[in-house]
């Protein structure tokens, strides 16, 4: 009887472009008892389905045999963080057979065998950089012979060809016994052997020492744009200071226990999220979230790992192992929307698979067809067809999609801003209208004092600190709203005991008076005017409590809840970009009006969740459309939108529930996203264009005798530098 397949985890490190994915992926999925393979780039892991220990061994050995190292990740366990597996210099790895092509080698589509060492540190220590510092050496010294002992140069030119050439012609086998046969490495193998045979040693030479000088550059590229998702695993510290029976001392936080308090000086990034117990300081989260402001942070409230402390010592209770904080979660999510493949990076990998054997093809043609059709002289027609070859390979191509979606979303994760996979990316980007809740999206999610109205000869200060005297034991979102706006006005007022009247308000005796607070009507008030007054500020979307002292009314006070700071801007900002705003919310009609007047913006009130649902599917087919909401009440709405768009400080729903998350909770922030979207599409855009367009014109210098061999690999390496250049501008770009 065959064993249950049981899902296995492993950790592959060296992976360094999608090529890398497809070469593990053909090989596991060969092996017997190996089934439902999954592979993630930027996680660098591996998940497959295996029916026995031998299998599991058998993947070990078939993934190292590729060149990559390879470790278990425990069930239900977390893989090793990136900055853990960290390879600056891209050595103790092989990397032979790292092919850069089509989405699978079994079809024996094109690739690109070894893409390059992710370079992430000094260059002339890696592999490619020796190999290029000796290629480079013995061709000028070749050249220093030449005149004075031509042998001597002729055999230092053959030399570089043997170094340069041996890594790559065993490359190109070890691909080849994969079952990936048009690599560049095997088409570069071809042409250097070509080009001596037809006596070009010098060429051949320098095309050898180009070829290595293309991978070296690729390979720092490559680095650079992963360390731009790596760079957010390494924002909390390693260590923490932890109290202890002995004192403080020093523990590395992955040992640190849930509860346990932790010491953080000004200065120093703290190690964990956790709940402050002692101290008040400013702290800085930019790096999480954005906010470009430190906040004030005291006693009771939550911190996350990676901000700044910088004011005042704090004490900080752990609410979270290091594995589950929020930068941890982040850097997560980017590295599994990363993972996955955007639409446009499938149409291309399809594209790569019979685009390659036809450049063969027509390259075979070139080659023979005017020598054999017309007598043209063998070795001219072979050198062109050597470097069609050359000219041919789509590593520009391949790259230019999943290098602009990574530098996308590291970009985006450092403003705080999550896309969940580059199909959600170029999604968002094609909305053409968004929908927003309005209750802690658009809105503060609190009320605050909006007027305050005199009746009686009593000051403004009067009427708050009697309200405040009442509704200071009381935690209703209005009482509290009254007490933080006398607060915030500087009012002195008591704590005194309070009684809730059922159906009226609550009432206390302040400085031996009788003080009633309530909506006017239901606490006896009767006289047109000022019930004309409370009407007038509930027309407003206002809730209008009134104060009776002795039975006689002295006051009104009015509290909405407001628009956020930032609202009025963003919703302009989403106009801006030509697409419709929306409110849905299940407030009452004059409440949503209200805020909407204020925001300019559509308004459809009084809605129940299914309501949402019903509308979102209706304009849905009308266009695209994104929703915005917290997370939760609007999670039917949010699955039903084309994007749906969490908004929240690192909330566990925010995080999990959309396809998108706003965490700083500004509106602006997803006119922000949106922009991001559509840069992103419009840097691949450039990048297919440079790809194919470089392509194209080279392809027409070969074949008409203008461009040889050198040139050749200048167009495949220089564009593939090219594209991924431009696609790291994303991590520096703009954005409005």
């Amino acid at each position: 009887m065959a064993e249950a397949p049981v899902t296995t985890r492993f950790f592959v490190k060296g992976m360094d472009c999608a090529s890398c994915v497809s070469k593990i992926e053909t090989a596991v999925r060969r092996i017997p008892g190996a089934s439902d393979v999954r592979v993630g780039l930027q996680s660098e892991t591996l998940s497959v389905q295996l029916q026995s220990e031998e299998a599991k061994q058998a993947v070990r050995a078939a993934v190292r045999s590729l060149g990559y190292d390879v470790s278990d990740v425990s069930p239900g366990g977390v893989p090793p963080a990136p900055s853990a597996h960290h390879h600056p210099d891209g050595d103790g790895h092989d990397h032979r057979d790292h092919d850069h092509g089509a989405a699978d080698h079994a079809d024996d589509a094109a690739g690109h065998s070894d893409h390059g060492e992710a370079i992430e540190g000094a260059w002339w220590r890696s592999q490619r950089g020796l190999l290029v510092l000796a290629t480079g050496a013995l061709i000028g010294l070749a050249y220093a012979a030449n005149t004075a002992a031509p042998r001597a140069g002729m055999a230092l030119f053959l030399l570089a060809c043997a170094v340069g050439t041996a890594p790559v012609a065993l490359r190109a086998l070890t691909a080849l016994r994969y079952g990936s046969v048009f690599t560049i490495e095997m088409l570069m193998t071809i042409a250097v052997a070509g080009a001596l045979w037809l006596g070009a040693v010098e060429e051949a030479a320098i095309v050898v020492a180009l070829f290595a000088v293309g991978e070296l550059l690729e390979g720092v590229a490559a680095g650079r744009a992963r360390s731009g998702i790596k760079a957010l695993a390494t924002l909390a510290p390693n260590t923490a200071l932890v109290e202890t029976v002995q004192g403080v001392t020093e523990q590395p936080i992955s040992g640190i226990a849930i509860g346990s308090i932790i010491v953080v000086r000004p200065g120093d990034r703290i190690a964990a999220d956790g709940t402050i117990v002692s101290g008040t300081s400013s702290v800085d989260q930019s790096a999480l979230t954005g906010e470009s402001l430190p906040l004030t942070r005291g006693p009771g409230e939550a911190v996350f790992a990676g901000s700044i402390n910088a004011e005042a010592v704090l004490r900080v209770r752990v609410d979270k192992p290091a594995q589950d904080t929020l930068i941890a979660r982040v850097a997560r999510l980017v590295e599994e929307a990363a993972d996955a493949k955007a639409p446009s990076q499938r149409f291309i990998d399809q594209f790569a698979k019979w685009y390659m054997p036809l450049i063969c093809i027509l390259a075979l043609a070139v080659a023979v067809l005017p020598p054999l059709g017309w007598g043209e002289a063998w070795p001219t027609w072979i050198y062109r067809g050597l470097t069609l070859l050359l000219i041919g390979c789509p590593c520009a191509l391949v790259i230019s999609t999943p290098a602009s979606i990574a530098s996308s979303l590291a970009a985006g994760a450092r403003r705080g801003l999550l896309v969940k996979g580059g199909g959600v990316l170029e999604a968002i980007g094609k909305v053409q209208q968004i929908a927003f809740d309005k209750t802690g999206t658009l809105t503060r999610g609190t009320p605050v004092v909006t007027d305050v109205v005199t009746l009686a000869g009593d000051s403004e200060k009067d009427i708050l600190r009697l309200a405040a005297t009442v509704e200071s034991a009381s935690s209703h979102p209005l009482a509290v709203a009254i007490v933080a706006r006398a607060r915030d006005t500087g009012i002195v007022f008591d704590t005194v005991p309070s009684v809730a009247v059922p159906g009226k308000g609550i009432s206390a005796t302040v400085e031996g008076k009788n003080v009633m607070i309530g909506a006017a009507a239901r606490i006896g008030i009767t006289a047109p005017d000022i019930l004309a007054r409370a009407a007038a500020l509930e027309a407003g979307g206002k809730s209008v409590s009134a104060i009776l002292v002795n039975g006689t009314a002295v006051g009104l006070i009015a509290l909405r809840d407001e628009p956020r700071e930032d609202a009025v801007e963003g919703i302009r900002r989403i106009r801006a970009l030509g697409l419709r705003p929306v409110m849905l919310t299940g407030d009452n009609r004059a409440n949503a009006e209200a805020v909407g007047a204020l925001l300019g913006m559509e308004v459809r009130a009084e809605l129940l969740p299914e309501d949402k649902l019903a509308v979102i599917r209706e304009r849905a087919a009308l266009g695209g459309i994104a929703k915005v909401g917290d997370g939760i009440n609007d999670a039917p709405a949010l699955a039903a939108a084309t994007v749906g768009i969490a908004m929240g400080s690192g909330t566990d729903v925010a995080l999990e529930a959309a396809d998108a998350a706003v965490l700083n909770n500004r509106v602006g922030d997803v006119a922000t996203l949106i922009s991001l979207s559509r840069q992103t599409m419009s840097v691949i855009r450039q990048n297919v264009a440079l790809a194919l367009g470089l392509k194209g014109l080279f392809l027409v210098t070969t074949v008409i005798g203008a461009t040889g061999l050198w040139i050749a690999i200048l167009a495949d390496t220089g564009a593939t530098v090219l594209v991924t250049l431009n696609a790291l501008r994303l991590l520096r770009m703009r954005i409005p």
